[in-house]
């Protein structure tokens, strides 16, 4: 136990075990809704319900471990659900590309990710992007994860004369939504802990005694479907899809940096600007969208609900360790959470208040300077209207270099940034 204690420095980070595991509770409780949502979000796209749901808790316990243990950051990591909507709903569903080229897709930029976590590049990569750019990437990501959680609720739906319209208000599905919407937003308003995960239990229970949900004989079992997942992935015609893996790229380098910076500063982790263990930190993440990958789902990303652990006390990786081996426990819930899924509206207010927490940062956005913000605008609206994170960010970076040119700021534009917007450029014209 001291050796324990010695290895994840308790002492020096003013803790304790039981504080540890408490935090690691917290944080399992607060992201554990993302084994039914990433696996019923990969359904969609024609993969295995089973396979993806062990892909997803191999990928999650994998990375966040290596969090925990190498790095020693409180910090849990698991496949992101704006990317990995990205994947299915844009890549797969929108392009036509197989899900099985998309994954091989995903492992070159997750390769291409842990090259650039052992370089200086990485950090040269993330500075050249503005900060309002980052910001409306997010924000942009945010209302598409949402579109996608109204569509599945049926509060958003396809109307002929107004292009999308509002859903039928007699309609099971919508109000069923809607009430699991609600209950989810009191519980977050209140602060509870795993408050979109309880709020998932309690719109399943309604569910239930409603006659919409049909839980299963045995609810736990051992996992089946990995062999439909594991390994299946291609590389074929990967020129192709070179600015998808450029996309997954640039959005899980943004995403998980700034999760890591936002929750280690919460932590205090963070001295006189420096990230102490930080290629070990980068090294978690890239690793676990590797071995996610070829198990059978898309990049993973550092959790933003990992704070709600640290708001527990937990300043050590023994908090991301407790948190993996919980996950590691879900492995024999798939009926469970297959039957969960099967049921839109269960996972829809998931969908809709994660979109909701990354539009938070758009107010930081100087909406006054009009060559910073024109910009954000197209960047976080295009991706929800035209359904297509790629869209969005590669008309947003053309139109802040054109702006900036024309505004007389050359001298704000880095280099890669230009590189970049001619690229994107080039793959929007042709």
């Amino acid at each position: 136990m001291e050796q324990l204690k010695k290895y994840f420095l308790f002492e020096e980070r003013n803790t304790n075990l039981r504080t540890e595991v408490l935090a690691g509770a917290t944080t399992f409780l607060s992201m554990m809704y993302i084994v039914i949502v990433n696996p019923t979000t990969y359904s969609a796209g024609g993969m295995d319900f089973g396979g993806v749901y062990l892909a997803t808790i191999i990928a999650t316990v994998v990375a966040t471990l290596i969090m925990g243990v190498a790095a020693n950051y409180p910090i849990a990591i698991a496949p992101g659900l704006g990317i990995n909507a990205y994947l299915v709903y844009t890549v797969i569903l929108s392009e036509g590309v197989s899900w099985q080229k998309a994954l091989g897709a995903a492992a070159i930029a997750s390769g291409i990710f842990t090259f650039l976590s052992l370089t200086s590049f990485r950090e040269m990569f993330i500075n050249s992007i503005p900060e309002s750019m980052k910001k409306s990437i997010a924000a942009g990501i945010g209302l598409f994860i949402a579109l996608i959680g109204l569509h599945n609720g049926h509060i958003v739906m396809a109307n002929s004369a107004t292009m999308v319209g509002f859903g039928e208000m007699n309609d099971s599905t919508f109000i069923l939504t809607v009430v699991g919407l609600l209950i989810t937003m009191v519980l977050l308003v209140m602060r509870v802990t795993g408050a979109i995960f309880v709020g998932m239990v309690i719109t399943a229970v309604i569910a239930k005694i409603f006659g919409y949900l049909e839980l299963p004989a045995t609810p736990f079992s051992i996992p089946s479907g990995f062999d439909q997942t594991f390994m299946q992935l291609s590389f074929d015609g990967m020129g192709s899809l070179s600015f998808v893996i450029f996309t997954l790229l640039l959005v899980t380098l943004f995403d998980t940096t700034g999760t890591m910076l936002g929750v280690g500063r919460q932590a205090g982790l963070i001295k006189e600007g420096k990230f102490p263990n930080l290629k070990s930190a980068l090294l978690a993440d890239s690793l676990g969208s590797f071995v996610g990958s070829f198990a059978g789902t898309g990049p993973t990303s550092a959790y933003v609900e990992s704070g709600t652990g640290v708001s527990a006390g937990g300043r050590t990786g023994f908090t991301s360790f407790v948190t993996a081996a919980l996950f590691i426990l879900l492995i024999f819930c798939q009926p469970l959470a297959a039957a969960l899924s099967s049921v839109p509206a269960i996972t829809a207010p998931a969908l809709i208040l994660t979109g909701c927490f990354m539009v938070a940062d758009v107010s930081s956005i100087d909406w006054f300077d009009y060559s910073e913000a024109f910009p954000a605008f197209l960047t976080m609206s295009l991706m929800p209207f035209t359904y297509s994170i790629t869209n969005g960010v590669g008309v947003g970076m053309i139109t802040y270099v054109i702006l900036k040119i024309c505004a007389g700021k050359f001298k704000e534009i880095h280099p890669l940034l230009i590189i970049m917007a001619i690229l994107f450029f080039g793959q929007l014209a042709l």
